[in-house]
């Protein structure tokens, strides 16, 4: 008996619950906050190639390559922290035309780089020492986190006033938030870096690669006020 009038009551509480959720005026926006800042950093996923008859030679011939890779990369005065090995494979492919095997070796390394004056420097000498594959480049920001912070209070300050715009001419007040939803999605512009624009120019002096221009860093929220 007094688990029936156990789930009557849970049961009646809920009845309750929703219809005064029904019935109670809400107000729906959606805000966004925006915060734009100059990177400090670049992200560097880079992967040295080849390929062979014999997975053994091809497997040397990769690892010698890395080897030299890795030597430069330290050579740039890089942290060993701030660099690391992504993946590594060995992967058999046959031709059926030719009826014949061949072998590819890969080798990613990502490396995080906190001085951009190095940027250009760094990845020309990448590419003179074997990588043959730029996987991707991302500038950030080391204070992304609090950047996030920030902007997702102005994306809060942004619906609070879109509510209290729309309802200023009924002659009503926003309220507490009722729900929250955060819609954000994290982007990060990758730029393309094509491989010849490491090449010297007739001068002899060094091309320049990249805009770093700005990152910007958005949150988005939806929020349903209360209306008092």
């Amino acid at each position: 008996m007094k688990k029936v009038v156990l789930f009557l009551t849970i049961m009646f509480m809920t009845m309750s619950y929703g219809q005064e959720t029904k019935q109670m005026p809400l107000i729906n926006v959606n805000g966004e906050g925006k915060v734009k800042v100059a990177p400090d950093q670049v992200c560097i996923s880079a992967t040295v190639e080849t390929k062979g008859n014999n997975a053994k030679d091809v497997k040397k011939q990769n690892d010698e390559k890395m080897d030299a890779v890795l030597k430069f990369i330290k050579k740039m005065n890089i942290p060993t922290a701030d660099f690391k090995t992504k993946q590594v494979a060995l992967n058999p492919q046959y031709d059926y035309e030719k009826k014949k095997t061949s072998y590819n070796a890969t080798q990613t390394v990502e490396i995080i780089v906190k001085d951009l004056s190095k940027y250009d420097e760094l990845m020309e000498g990448l590419v003179q020492q074997g990588i043959n594959r730029i996987d991707r480049v991302t500038f950030e920001s080391s204070k992304e986190a609090q950047l996030q912070i920030e902007a997702r209070k102005l994306a809060m300050k942004d619906a609070k006033s879109k509510a209290e715009d729309y309802v200023s001419v009924l002659g009503q007040k926003v309220g507490k938030a009722f729900t929250i939803s955060d819609n954000s999605q994290v982007y990060r512009p990758q730029p393309m870096y094509a491989m010849k624009s490491m090449a010297m120019d007739s001068a002899g002096a060094s091309n320049e690669t990249l805009a770093i221009g700005e990152i910007e860093i958005t949150a988005n929220v939806s929020v349903s006020f209360i209306l008092d």
